[in-house]
């Protein structure tokens, strides 16, 4: 229940303000029959980095591993070229942490994450997770739903789509997202995070930061 919770578009976080990258690749010339290959190639990039650090955060929080939020944090950051991809995780790690010091607010782990001036979405989610029960592969599936979810919710603001179809998209993954899943909670510390990049999801995020007329944040 908590991660169906945690990967539903109406929680109040702010992720109702971002598209997963999907407005600026579509600013960019992405034709929208390739919607599906974009969430892809983002589920095996952008998305096993975030499930990862998620996992590792969860650990952290509930002492399995002794690493310190902010150094998993720098990880990530060094993981995530774009300055403008790294201020959009603040916003949803900023959300997350609220969200969490309300629900919680005698729990020490999400003492230590509002601690935290501005912690980037995964290490939140993650210590989040950890505080609402999550195991380590339900870390990594909320992670990554929560990415197509966001993703699908924006397409038929951006797009003349008939809203059934996002659904499919996000359907249609959902053995690719027990895939990558697995493969994110093999992580046993910083060192061994995933170096995947998405070079256009970086550049068109960038470019999308200087735009003055756009939908979502991100």
């Amino acid at each position: 229940m908590a991660g169906l919770l945690l990967a539903d578009g109406r929680l109040p976080t702010g992720g109702h303000a971002h598209s997963a990258g999907l407005e600026p690749a579509l600013r960019a010339g992405l034709a929208p029959a390739e919607i599906p290959r974009y969430l892809r190639a983002r589920l095996h990039t952008v998305g096993r980095v975030e499930a990862a650090t998620a996992v590792l955060a969860r650990r952290a929080a509930v002492g399995e591993i002794t690493v310190d939020l902010a150094q998993l944090q720098a990880a990530y950051d060094a993981r995530t070229s774009s300055a403008a991809l790294r201020a959009a995780s603040a916003q949803l790690g900023r959300g997350l942490s609220r969200l969490a010091l309300r629900l919680w607010p005698d729990a020490p782990p999400i003492g230590a994450l509002a601690a935290m001036a501005a912690p980037c979405r995964p290490v939140a989610l993650g210590v989040v997770a950890a505080v609402a029960g999550l195991d380590d592969i339900q870390t990594a599936r909320t992670a990554l739903y929560d990415d197509l979810q966001t993703a699908a919710c924006a397409a038929p603001k951006l797009i003349p789509i008939d809203p059934i179809e996002p659904v499919r998209w996000v359907l249609d993954l959902g053995e690719a997202v027990e895939r990558v899943g697995a493969l994110a909670v093999t992580v046993t510390g910083t060192a061994d995070l995933p170096v995947l990049t998405a070079p256009l999801v970086e550049q068109w995020s960038l470019e999308h930061s200087h735009r003055q007329r756009r939908i979502f944040h991100a």
